[in-house]
């Protein structure tokens, strides 16, 4: 969401400090991983809003730490690694909160009831929401790849 690996690691941090300096004010510590998520999503939103930036699709800095094993086929590592910017790229058009329950879904593993719960909407609009998604991405991909 961000493109830019220092500007992430400081926003975890601080998210992190705080977690540290708030830690015995956590009514449930079994729950951590949602007050972890919830707060580095509500500090990228701040920082969305507080410098009103414009993500920068295309920044090409992080491109030095692409690693490619040389035991595998390096062909088959290139095409899935055009297939993963090409799904990322028409994610980014999909409006976030539908683009926010798939990254938690498909990337983050979690439960429907765990999405829910973290973003504090219906078990039910996170199913239709990941079923959009899904379509919309589906429909988008075949036209580019046809």
């Amino acid at each position: 969401m961000l493109y830019d690996k220092m500007l992430c690691e400081d926003l975890i941090q601080n998210v992190f400090i705080r977690l540290f300096e708030n830690l015995d004010k956590i009514r449930d510590k079994e729950r951590v991983e949602f007050w972890l998520f919830t707060s580095i999503r509500n500090e990228i939103y701040s920082y969305f809003r507080t410098k009103k930036v414009h993500v920068d699709k295309f920044n090409v800095s992080d491109s030095a730490e692409v690693e490619i094993d040389s035991g595998e086929d390096v062909e088959l590592q290139v095409e899935l690694n055009e297939i993963r910017n090409i799904v990322l790229e028409e994610l980014e058009k999909i409006p976030l909160d539908q683009k926010e329950v798939f990254v938690l879904k498909e990337y983050g593993q979690y439960s429907y009831k765990e999405i829910s719960e973290l973003l504090g909407i219906p078990e039910e609009l996170v199913k239709s929401r990941l079923h959009k998604t899904r379509v919309k991405l589906v429909s988008r991909l075949t036209k580019k790849i046809i």
